[in-house]
């Protein structure tokens, strides 16, 4: 007889690869649409499992884990974040959490590098005036954007993402700046000649672009909040493609219908789906619907690593992407 599988309950579909592989290791449980799960339901999904692997659309707070049983013992988030998930609680209740890090760093530079040159270069407004079938053709004075090299960039949060489009940013001529919880290391600083503001007030005031690249944690909420943003050059743009939480986004949309701030490029918003309806109004905003690690290529790598965390943990072992409070 073979030995029982471990059973796995999957919250969202995930690429067919990463699906099947699920389906050839364990007793696994998939969707057949793509919506995100109720409450009520992800508690029943809980409740029913050795493994959940939920994603940024799930909502895994206390209360929840509290309904959740005696039976399940690890999330195996499919997502480097794990804000959406309360870790303390989960760990004093026998479940471990496992994340994706590290395979989603080059797409998501990669996203915050298109999103500089989108607001600086007005590509929006250039591809809305296309697909109108206005354009007369070439005009000297028409849709005037600014040009990124000498510009500073400050970057806010240097990890893995910081840190590529750090690299990025030196290719393109750019001047980078950054701020972080600590200062980097020596050689890497001089690799990516970086400089280093150890007060994020006096990066923020000199800045032409600042690109938020930061984790969403209790310390980082609404980090730039009103009085920051004023500190802010009114020809300067700010771009998100972390978490919408590090940002207050009633003040931003404020600064940006007044003119106080020139432009931004956001991918992630601080309501999830519930996006400031006066945000979509503005000409110098460019929204994308959380797109900066949707490549092919990261989507089967986070896939990847859910299932060695799984693998791992079925087998005995600590799971190599072990979240634990003390990390947050």
């Amino acid at each position: 007889m073979p030995s029982k599988r471990l059973s796995v309950t999957v919250t969202r579909r995930l690429p067919d690869a990463v699906e099947t592989r699920m389906r050839e290791l364990f007793d696994v449980s998939l969707r057949d649409d793509d919506t995100p799960l109720t409450q009520d339901q992800l508690v029943a999904a809980m409740q029913g499992c050795d493994v959940l692997v939920p994603t940024v659309t799930d909502d895994i707070n206390a209360a929840t884990l509290g309904r959740a049983g005696d039976r399940l013992k690890l999330i195996a988030n499919y997502g480097s974040g794990v804000d959406h998930i309360d870790v303390a609680t989960a760990r004093q209740r026998g479940i471990l959490v496992s994340n994706t890090p590290g395979v989603l760093t080059e797409d998501t530079a990669d996203m915050t590098m298109a999103l500089i040159l989108a607001v600086t270069r007005r590509i929006p407004e250039g591809l809305a005036v296309m697909q109108s079938g206005e354009w007369d053709g070439w005009a000297p004075t028409a849709l005037l954007g600014g040009r990124i090299a000498g510009r500073r960039l400050g970057i806010l949060g240097m990890g893995r993402i910081g840190q590529a489009v750090a690299r990025r940013a030196r290719a393109f001529g750019m001047q980078v700046h950054y701020n972080n919880r600590r200062r980097l290391r020596p050689e890497v600083e001089e690799a990516l000649d970086a400089t280093w503001w150890e007060s994020l007030d006096q990066m923020v005031a000199r800045m032409d672009i600042l690109s938020v690249n930061c984790p969403h944690t209790p310390a980082t909420f609404h980090l730039m909040n009103a009085r920051r943003l004023k500190l802010m050059k009114p020809d300067a743009v700010i771009v998100n493609t972390a978490r919408g939480e590090v940002i207050d986004e009633n003040a931003l949309t404020r600064m940006l219908r007044a003119g106080e701030i020139a432009g931004a490029g956001l991918d992630v918003y601080e309501r999830g789906t519930d996006i400031n309806p006066r945000l979509r109004e503005l000409k110098n905003v460019v929204l994308l619907p959380h797109m900066g690690s949707a490549t092919r290529e990261g989507r089967i790598e986070m896939g990847e690593k859910v299932l060695l965390n799984i693998k791992t943990f079925d087998d005995g072992h600590r799971p190599p992407d072990l979240v634990v409070p003390a990390m947050l």
